[in-house]
């Protein structure tokens, strides 16, 4: 059995629909048991927010939920018709048809358990199950969506609910590159790259999967082959270990925009403080990124973190209420702001790599703001407007364009 997922990109028109179903077809004929899991029509999702914003300029989160799901259970059944006038018994659902139950955070709700029944009962039958990706239903019955590039997240914790051989991520793109190929000229094509690795780059801008499905498969030990769609050769394999010979301590440069931040002014450096702020920014489902606390003076400090630009509005809300709470002078925002991440499993125990990054980031006379570090990754904060030259300067500073794709 293998899963495989499809873009949107890979099914933005009749014919490319018409495609992907020859090569689920194909796969078939192979002697495959195929699930495919399939995401919106092009930019159906991006259409529909947008008219939902043309009748509510913050249109609630329910509702949100119920229209653009409509994206996925449209494609779904056009595949399905498709693959049945090929020929290959089909059948369509939707993520609660499929036995997908998430939490109550709708537009980016988490898996909370799958029961593939009916999934099954298709492949018991010589159906192509064609699931409708990024959403479920919660234990009310309610639509939630698992957010953006969830349906990446439907695809690999499917291939964990049936015990897939595998999980295939069909996209746009060759596989997992060192640089987005829309910033950088030349990217190199990764064929092999770490769980933790591709985590760390999903996390901090790279598109191209989803980080909750990169947690999903390295979980479950799902191995998770990135490639196109529009060609049948090999991408790029997701794995526990990188062959030696594919090593290199700066695997790749990510970037993200639409980035802001959020600073606690002068709170109380106590026990406590730290947890009172961010705890209601979890309760709410509210991402927080990068985080700086400054040296404490007269037991007072500042607190600084990063978050999406969407959720700006509704973190402020939250983080002004806990401030008067805990006894801090004020809040300030600011955005306008990206990160610029190099990733590379090592890299921080190899002398002169994070003096590279910064040398190259004021070599270009780009100022950072911030800076967070993990093991395999080191994120600058800077404006969003350096972001696209810092990416390239960086991507040549670590030889990563030597070889073109």
């Amino acid at each position: 059995m293998i899963v495989q997922k499809y873009g949107g990109t890979s099914l933005g028109t009749a014919r490319r629909i018409r495609r992907v179903s020859e090569r689920i077809a194909k796969t078939v004929s192979s002697g495959q048991q195929v699930v495919a899991v399939v995401s919106a029509m092009g930019q159906t999702t991006d259409r529909l927010i947008g008219l939902a914003r043309q009748v509510n300029c913050e249109p609630p989160a329910r509702e949100l939920d119920m229209l653009v799901a409509n994206g996925e259970t449209i494609t779904a059944p056009l595949v399905a018709m498709c693959l049945q006038g090929l020929g290959v018994p089909a059948v369509s659902l939707s993520g609660p048809q499929a036995g997908i139950t998430t939490s109550r955070h709708h537009s980016r709700a988490r898996i909370k358990d799958i029961r593939p029944k009916r999934i099954l009962e298709a492949l018991e039958r010589g159906q192509v199950p064609i699931v409708a990706g990024f959403q479920g239903a919660t234990e009310d019955a309610d639509i939630a969506t698992l957010g953006r590039g969830g349906s990446d997240t439907t695809a690999v914790a499917l291939a964990a609910a049936l015990g897939a051989e595998m999980c295939e991520i069909l996209t746009d793109v060759a596989g997992i590159l060192t640089a987005d190929p829309r910033v950088v000229a030349r990217p190199r094509l990764l064929r092999h790259i770490a769980y933790d690795e591709i985590l760390e780059l999903a996390a901090v801008g790279v598109r191209v999967m989803h980080p909750r499905a990169v947690e999903i498969g390295e979980l479950y030990g799902v191995p998770i082959h990135v490639r196109s769609s529009f060609r049948a050769a090999p991408g790029t394999m997701i794995v526990g270990q990188v062959p030696m010979e594919d090593r290199k301590r700066v695997r790749g440069v990510a970037h993200e925009t639409e980035v802001a931040k959020i600073t606690v002014l002068d709170v109380p450096d106590k026990p406590g403080v730290a947890a009172a702020v961010f705890e209601p920014l979890s309760e709410h489902a509210v991402s927080v990124d990068v985080i700086v606390q400054n040296v404490s003076s007269h037991g007072r400090t500042d607190l600084t973190f990063t978050v999406a630009e969407r959720d700006l509005r509704q973190a402020l809300e939250l983080v002004q209420k806990v401030s008067k709470e805990v006894g801090a002078k004020g809040v300030n925002q600011a955005g306008g702001l990206a990160k610029v991440s190099i990733v590379g499993t090592g890299m921080l125990g190899t002398p002169g790599v994070a003096a590279r990054m910064f040398r190259t980031l004021a070599q270009e006379r780009i100022n950072i703001e911030m800076i967070s570090t993990s093991e395999i990754r080191i994120t600058c904060l800077i404006d969003r407007v350096d972001a696209e030259r810092a990416v390239r300067a960086l991507h040549a500073a670590y030889e990563l364009d030597q070889v073109p794709v």
